[in-house]
């Protein structure tokens, strides 16, 4: 996979936190690509443990504008964690995940849904009711198994992890990702 992308996107992602923190950062912003719809999550880490992670599941608004916001998002609004800090910032590492778009599930069990799962490939969107969650591929290095993958997925969304009803909806989805200091 080109890095080029992410050779566009990263910039992006930490120019617009670093600017919000009051260092000004250029990034070049002129590629025609980015004008176009897109739909990403971008990741923030400090030493391995996740800082932030933000996303939109379905492109709605330009990728530049997607990176820009949901950088500042996982920077600031994270529920998770404190708002980032200038101090912080030089040990934060930034991860762009571009997704593709959703494909809904057709399964007829919990069994059924499990099986065509691909580990390592698929991001998920889970939806009951009032219920959803996602987690992004990069979530299967931490849980590797399609049953642990969907358990996590419905506690995360607020169900029981033994939760199942017919009129549960999956959709998947795949990501490029980039990270900086390469490819991943």
């Amino acid at each position: 996979m080109s890095n080029k992308p992410g050779q566009t996107l990263l910039p992006i992602a930490r120019a617009s936190i670093s600017v919000a923190l009051g260092r000004t950062i250029e990034a070049a912003e002129d590629a025609v690509w980015l004008q176009e719809l897109g739909a990403c999550f971008v990741t923030l880490t400090q030493q391995g443990q996740l800082r932030g992670c933000i996303g939109t599941l379905e492109a709605r608004r330009t990728l530049l504008a997607d990176v820009k916001a949901n950088a500042l998002a996982a920077a600031f609004r994270d529920p998770r964690f404190a708002p980032l800090t200038l101090k912080e910032l030089d040990v934060t590492e930034i991860e762009v995940s571009l997704l593709s778009p959703m494909q809904a599930m057709s399964f007829d069990s919990e069994a059924h849904a499990l099986a065509q799962l691909q580990p390592g490939i698929d991001g998920v969107v889970l939806e009951f009711e009032r219920y959803r969650s996602t987690f992004l591929p990069q979530v299967w290095e931490q849980l590797p198994t399609a049953p642990e993958f969907i358990a996590h997925l419905k506690r995360k969304a607020g169900l029981p992890p033994d939760f199942w009803a017919e009129s549960m909806r999956l959709q998947r989805y795949t990501v490029s990702k980039w990270t900086e200091g390469g490819v991943t």
